[in-house]
């Protein structure tokens, strides 16, 4: 059995665990960061692209933002289509010049494991039958995490765990009877697909049509990202390449506008579910990102909710460890829930108006199409969507509690 000790143990190296070990790193404080998956494949996983004002803030202020203000697109706005035709939301105009950047998950993956083997921090992939224990006593410091790597026992003694390791990790598994589920799920998922062809729009395209919802979005200058509402227990075996462009054709082309077509990359079927489990902290264990919440990805809000939860993690670790402040650990789920909730309703708001329900009938279409004409020709409703999507700084969800934050002051402790 190896023994080891740290500060603080990080269960999953996706985006979440990624970042909080970055600015517990720049605050001084000790981190082992432990993931399942192979480098390779957490580095070739394709997820959302859409990354929040302050998500960008967070990630320069710690350092990783270098390859994301070469290479992310900027985009001040975007593109509702319905009756036939498309109406533009100047988000950044709206909100005094807040957007948001296209920059796929996947890359800030890379730039945040690129950053941490550059500073020779532990960070152990391929660890298998991890186990925590000892982190419901009151006070910190006997947290055990248990594990195997590279063929030997591992037991990491910490005084906290973040638990970072997504929907089906094994840190709210832990915990399943002590937490209450709030969720939904929905009766369409997402066909989306990679397509090596140079993006037709200037901006995302937000499309309801008579056939269902599509999603026109982007990776670059020359890969395009683009999405079909199906039925959630589609096959992507049944969307032949000629079906899959039929539909996008359909449901985004008009006004003189068409699709860019390409060589399609990858393709899969994702459903649309909302989930939360509160409370996100349990003893010296904190839940952040997926394994605390998920969203419909309508609303590009996943990844920058879990930006957000290990953001105000990440100052309360710093407050306990300098200061000896235990106040901003004991509101920390009350915080993250605040905003949790906010991105709930927006993505359920987006979500519920834009795709048609399978059991939709004529009145509750007219009801979707009123709230659109209503957003696109309102200042007021444009501007609600717009700060919402481009993301509330933390201090205006932050719920109960003294240190309520902008994104980037939490990276600077």
């Amino acid at each position: 059995m190896v023994v080891e000790r740290t500060q603080v143990a990080i269960i999953g190296a996706g985006p979440a665990g990624l970042l909080l070990g970055r600015l517990l790193a720049r605050a001084g404080i000790d981190a082992v960061i432990l993931e399942a998956r192979s480098r390779e494949y957490v580095e070739a996983r394709i997820r959302a692209g859409v990354l929040e004002q302050g998500t960008v803030d967070v990630l320069r202020a710690a350092g990783v933002g270098d390859r994301l203000d070469r290479e992310g697109l900027r985009h001040g706005g975007i593109y509702l289509s319905f009756d036939g035709a498309r109406h533009h939301i100047p988000m950044d105009e709206l909100t005094g010049g807040r957007a948001v950047t296209v920059y796929g998950q996947t890359e800030v993956v890379k730039d945040l494991i690129a950053a941490r083997l550059a500073e020779d921090l532990p960070l152990r992939f391929e660890t298998e039958d991890v186990r925590i224990d000892g982190f419901e006593d009151p006070g910190l410091g006997r947290p055990t995490v248990r594990y195997r790597h590279g063929g030997e026992e591992h037991e990491l003694r910490a005084e906290v765990i973040a638990g970072c390791d997504g929907f089906h990790g094994v840190c709210r598994r832990t915990v399943a009877s002590q937490v209450r589920i709030s969720e939904r799920t929905y009766p369409f998922a997402w066909l989306g697909i990679l397509v090596d062809a140079a993006p037709a729009t200037d901006e995302l395209i937000y499309a309801r049509h008579p056939e269902g919802f599509s999603l026109y979005s982007m990776r670059s200058p020359a890969v395009s990202r683009l999405y079909l509402q199906v039925a959630p227990e589609e096959s992507i075996e049944n969307w032949s390449e000629d079906r899959i462009w039929s539909q996008l054709h359909a449901r985004q082309d008009g006004d003189g506008f068409a699709v860019n077509e390409g060589p399609i990359t990858e393709s899969s079927v994702t459903p649309m579910r909302s989930f939360v489990a509160a409370p996100m902290r349990h003893g010296n264990l904190f839940l952040a990102g997926d394994a605390a919440h998920i969203v419909p990805p309508t609303g590009a809000k996943g990844l920058n909710l879990a930006v957000a939860d290990v953001t105000v993690l990440a100052r309360a670790l710093a407050s306990h460890f300098d200061e000896g402040d235990d106040r901003p650990l004991e509101t920390y789920s009350d915080r993250c829930l605040a905003r949790v909730w906010r991105a709930q309703h927006f993505s359920w708001w987006m979500t519920t108006m834009l795709h048609r329900d399978p059991a939709e009938d004529a009145y509750g279409a007219e009801l979707a199409l009123s709230q659109l004409r209503y957003v696109v020709s309102s200042r007021a409703q444009a501007t609600a969507l717009a700060e919402n999507y481009v993301g509330l700084p933390l201090e205006r969800t932050a719920g109960p509690g003294p240190a309520r934050i902008h994104a980037a002051e939490a990276v600077d402790g």
